[in-house]
């Protein structure tokens, strides 16, 4: 059982970074795509990024392309998203997630059986 753990969510202000973790309980086939979703109240669940921890590739939510990076430590079966130039509208509850790879990674919450417990984030102006 795939067991994921999500800290580093916390209030900055605008134009601010925060990085969050996703640490794993095992490194296993069931975790070789990461990724975080976002949920803010009253909307839908956002995709932000994800990353094929086998090769290295990633992908962004266009919301987020230059200011967002995720990168991973297998050793530590550790996703990490880096959130610079944060906005207000980057507020929300984020999501790690974690899955196997069928061939590809895909950014989207139906691909991904594994789930954190969300760590919050909010960003004030």
């Amino acid at each position: 059982q795939v067991q994921l753990v999500a800290s580093g969510g916390g209030s900055v202000q605008a134009g601010g970074s925060l990085r969050l973790s996703c640490a794993a309980s095992v490194y296993t086939t069931e975790t070789v795509c990461r990724a975080w979703f976002r949920q803010a109240p009253g909307k839908e669940r956002e995709a932000v990024a994800l990353i094929d921890t086998s090769d290295g590739r990633t992908y962004y939510g266009d919301s987020v392309k230059g200011r967002f990076t995720i990168s991973r430590d297998n050793a530590k079966s550790t996703a990490y998203l880096q959130m610079n130039s944060l906005k207000p509208e980057d507020s929300a509850m984020y999501y790690c997630a974690a899955d196997r790879s069928y061939g590809s990674c895909f950014l989207n919450e139906n691909a991904f059986a594994h789930w954190g417990q969300g760590t919050q984030v909010t960003v004030s102006s």
